[in-house]
């Protein structure tokens, strides 16, 4: 499995810690030094089940400075929305796990952390 995250976000270090404690074999990628593509993105988008608007993170400065509160949240603007966050990866909600069964989850629960497990 594969974890992105923030090291200064204590949502991701409870997860890293979690999974050591559960012995979990996983890499860990920086996502703010590792940006994913948008293909990456929307690979990622699938397997959580969600749209860009979902995992978007409204209240940092980038997403405030550009209104995307009020950025249209359908088909028609789904690329917009999943450009920004490759351009901006600070944006995404942390930390997501992509588990090898194909699974994703964000992982900003202890549960939720653990349902990559299984």
């Amino acid at each position: 499995m594969e974890i992105w995250i923030n090291p200064a976000c204590s949502k991701c270090s409870s997860a890293l810690s979690l999974l050591d404690a559960e012995g979990a074999q996983y890499t860990v990628r920086r996502y703010l030094e590792q940006p994913p593509t948008a293909a990456e993105l929307e690979q990622v988008l699938e397997r959580l089940g969600l749209e860009p608007w979902d995992i978007t993170r409204l209240g940092e400065p980038a997403a405030v400075e550009w209104g995307m509160e009020t950025w249209e949240r359908d088909a028609a603007h789904r690329e917009r929305w999943i450009q920004a966050l490759a351009a901006q990866p600070a944006l995404i909600q942390r930390p997501i796990i992509t588990a090898d069964d194909g699974t994703a989850v964000i992982g900003r629960s202890p549960d939720a952390v653990r349902s990559a497990l299984r």
